[in-house]
């Protein structure tokens, strides 16, 4: 008779002790919430840096073709030359 008990009351301490696992222990409900917040943030501070980077690489982008752009008229109309260079004209 007492064989008879102890079967369903060590299935019951079972099923007790995995259902405060799941809501208490490490991937419980509250856990799993808390970190969706935590990546749902993440991801929004991500997505503003990723702008940031991606303003910043066209500034760079602008200044080095803007300087670029700069020299080729000096040049060209001006008759810019740097130092050590030999400045060579032709026509045709």
């Amino acid at each position: 008779m007492m064989s008879q008990r102890i079967v369903p009351a060590l299935l019951i301490a079972l099923l007790i002790a995995l259902h405060a696992q799941i809501w208490f222990g490490r991937g419980s409900v509250s856990h799993v919430n808390q970190l969706s917040a935590k990546l749902q943030d993440l991801s929004t501070k991500n997505k503003a840096a990723q702008q940031t980077n991606e303003q910043l690489a066209s500034e760079v982008r602008d200044l080095k073709e803007g300087l670029e752009m700069v020299e080729d008229k000096a040049r060209s109309e001006l008759g810019m030359v740097k130092p050590n260079e030999i400045l060579v004209q032709y026509s045709k």
